[in-house]
């Protein structure tokens, strides 16, 4: 065999035709058509097309609005942080999956850290992403009473510092309004008051998550508000009760266990919790003593345990307010790119939430996007 064809196994076309193009626009040194580059290079139409659309991807080539192509210097690419909450939960899981997808399709190198729900290592991570030099974190921890120290470690490194759901000092802000979701879990508790039990209830019970700090806990705020303004029988302030929950299901199962050991059954229960989490430790220990039938249960975040509870029709669970995890990761890496770049943004960037109950959900599962 010749040794010209000995070299050419070892050459892989399509890269060697993406530099054919890159070389081409370089010698050019001037915007060019979809239809120029085509015919200067006879390499197909549809890997001319497929070349550029990864090289503008990239950062090595612009398109401009006239619809030309040329070189460019190419940029260095950004690397951004993201501390979650918990690998365990299963929402920090979709904002996890979502802002790793969002920054794939962005060219933003991703470093990934598990904060595992714990102070300290949070604290850790963030001396992490400081020795990794990251462009930007995305923090996404539950602990208010460290997120100064975070937040200190990150701006001493001068490191822009973008707080998921609890805020930080001198951090920007992304994620939802606290008390108005948990507003319209309260409005879901009343209205099913009103329909099942003639708006009458014995107990209003929030499962809260109080490590997150009152920003968190107005989740619990809003849906007392909502169900003493939405219930024409008064509940008594006394029977408006908060318990911990710590956002997950085991320590709700338990607060709720306690409880129930202590009161009579028969007696009507309306529980609003700070996450599906807690919800579904609230339905455990409600399966466990045989009182379902005494509960109504809104939770936060519509995680795909929650929405299979309500789809099944029989669950004591009769809502959740999705805060649209599929959404977070576009805009969080939109927004990152922007501070970067030094440009100014809200210090406070709230996300759509929607409610879904049993009557929402399609045969298939899915939450209706009406």
């Amino acid at each position: 065999m010749a040794s010209g064809k000995i070299k050419r196994l070892y050459l892989i076309p399509i890269l060697s035709k993406a530099l054919d193009v890159l070389e081409m626009l370089e010698e050019q040194n001037a915007p060019m058509s979809l239809e120029d580059v085509y015919q200067r290079t006879q390499i197909s139409k549809t890997s001319v097309y497929r070349i550029l659309k990864t090289l503008v991807h990239r950062g090595y080539v612009a398109h401009g609005e006239t619809g030309e192509y040329r070189l460019v210097s190419r940029p260095k690419r950004l690397r951004f942080g993201l501390a979650i909450q918990s690998a365990d939960l299963p929402f920090s899981q979709q904002v996890a999956a979502s802002v790793t997808s969002a920054a794939a399709s962005s060219g933003v190198e991703l470093v990934l850290l598990d904060n595992h729900f714990d102070a300290d290592t949070a604290i850790r991570n963030a001396e992490e992403f400081v020795t990794k030099r990251v462009d930007l974190v995305l923090e996404f921890q539950a602990e208010e009473h460290v997120a100064p120290h975070v937040a200190y470690i990150l701006k001493n490194a001068g490191i822009p510092l973008i707080a998921i759901d609890v805020p930080h000092p001198n951090a920007t802000y992304f994620g939802v309004d606290n008390f108005e979701v948990g507003y319209e879990a309260g409005i879901l508790l009343a209205q099913y008051a009103l329909r099942k039990w003639k708006g009458r209830a014995d107990w209003v019970i929030g499962v809260g998550l109080a490590e997150a700090g009152s920003f968190v806990q107005s989740r619990i705020s809003g849906a007392f508000e909502a169900v003493r303004t939405r219930l024409e029988t008064q509940i008594p302030s006394d029977r408006f009760l908060r318990l911990e929950g710590r956002g997950m299901r085991h320590p709700s199962n338990m607060a709720i266990s306690e409880f129930l050991s202590a009161h009579r059954r028969g007696e009507r229960i309306l529980v609003a919790t700070a996450t599906d989490s807690s919800a579904l430790g609230v339905l455990d220990a409600a399966r466990h003593a045989g009182r379902e039938q005494d509960f109504a249960i809104v939770g936060q975040d519509c995680i795909p345990e929650v929405l299979e509870e309500m789809k099944s029709g029989k669950s004591a669970i009769i809502g959740s307010i999705s805060h649209e995890a599929q959404t977070y990761g576009p805009r969080l890496i939109q927004l990152g790119i922007t501070l970067v770049r030094g440009n100014s943004v809200p210090p406070y960037n709230y996300v759509r939430h929607r409610v879904v109950t049993p009557d929402d959900l399609r045969t298939d599962g899915a939450p209706n996007s009406n």
